[in-house]
């Protein structure tokens, strides 16, 4: 694909001036002088359930053994071992990272290598950093912003270009796209990029997964986070699976240390009993069902607000008007919600919101409801 077969998307872009996250809780609990705990955060999308003793036993016993001492182990050999055996896959296939943002930018890397990179937007500003890290080329190619409520769908895109990104379950959206329309993709491009963050956390999402057509497909890299899963984004933890001539490249060139000795034993102890992880996410997908449902209908009742329907434990809503003056009378409450004007076609008009627990689920609603009378 040439420059002059970009005119299909907006313009070939290389630079973002505005790359925002959710998740800024210590900036905001010091502005209002309240304690991060006191936030109610529905701007990042975690699971908002306690980590899992597991996890916290396995942290304590690492501090009890000193292992903090010793460098970590390089090469990563057990947690492989362990991803392996719990997605079946052989563990020369599995790389784990300092989080899925340290593996998205070798995924910007590897995408340099091909061409140009197709980004179906509004999408997750990382993407388009990881790329420019790179000197990439990349085009946007804009998603419908209307979908129904039948989940999964098959994908709406097939653009020209060298490389496509996708999200799935999508963000910001919440759609799912079905594995038989993303396998199409896959032997279409010379590279496929699938960011399967959220897809443990999405009701029946997992059936989508295309981490079984990684061993069919060396075009293919799926990334995966435990991050959103068991609510542990201070401890930066995933992983991809992929090609192993591909990540042996990117092995050799990134950082001789990615992972803290904690986050390796932390992967290893909560991959390795297969009966938890079943009983941890039945308890988050019937979270996602019954107050996604909830949340839905109260929010539905404001007149000016259209909430979009999503597969997950975020959705977007969009209003007649400025969502501005709304987002910072929450802000004022303690309350954060995903403003989206640093995604590509969306503006002041849509947020993200994601799902809490029961109680602040209700006050959420409440507020949200309140922001719209002042």
């Amino acid at each position: 694909m040439n420059k002059s077969e970009t005119n299909d998307y907006s313009t070939l872009a290389m630079q973002i001036s505005d790359l925002k996250h959710g998740g800024n809780v210590y900036a905001n609990a010091k502005k209002l002088n309240l304690l991060p705990s006191e936030i109610i955060d529905a701007s990042a999308s975690l699971v908002p359930f306690d980590p899992p003793q597991i996890l916290i036993d396995s942290l304590n016993a690492g501090i009890k053994n000193l292992g903090f001492r010793y460098y970590p182990e390089r090469n990563l050999s057990d947690l492989k071992e362990i991803i392996g055996k719990f997605h079946g896959i052989n563990p020369d296939n599995i790389l784990p990272g300092n989080g899925a943002s340290e593996l998205i930018t070798w995924a910007g890397y590897e995408a340099s290598k091909f061409g140009i990179s197709c980004i179906p937007s509004p999408s997750f500003v990382d993407y388009e950093r990881s790329l420019n890290c790179w000197n990439s080329n990349f085009v946007h190619c804009e998603l419908p912003k209307n979908w129904n409520d039948i989940f999964p769908q098959s994908f709406p895109l097939h653009p020209k270009g060298d490389v496509i990104w996708i999200t799935n379950p999508h963000n910001p959206t919440g759609q799912l796209w079905e594995k038989n329309s993303l396998e199409e993709l896959v032997k279409k491009y010379k590279l496929v990029i699938c960011d399967e963050a959220f897809l443990s956390i999405t009701p029946n999402g997992d059936k989508e997964s295309l981490i079984p057509l990684t061993q069919r497909f060396d075009n293919l890299l799926v990334l995966r986070s435990l991050t959103k899963i068991f609510n542990i984004p201070g401890l930066r933890l995933g992983y991809v699976i992929g090609s192993s001539k591909k990540l042996k490249q990117w092995e050799i060139k990134r950082d001789p240390w990615p992972l803290n000795s904690f986050a390796i034993k932390a992967g290893i102890d909560l991959l390795s009993n297969k009966k938890f992880y079943e009983q941890w996410t039945k308890q988050i997908h019937s979270w996602i069902n019954i107050e996604k449902k909830r949340v839905f209908e109260k929010l539905s009742k404001i007149e000016s607000l259209k909430v979009h329907n999503s597969s997950t434990n975020f959705f977007l809503v969009e209003s007649k008007t400025s969502l501005s003056p709304n987002i910072k009378y929450l802000e004022n409450k303690g309350i954060l919600l995903r403003e989206c004007t640093s995604f590509r076609f969306l503006d002041e008009k849509w947020a993200r919101i994601s799902l809490q627990n029961s109680k602040n689920n209700t006050l959420l609603c409440e507020e949200i409801q309140n922001s719209f009378k002042k």
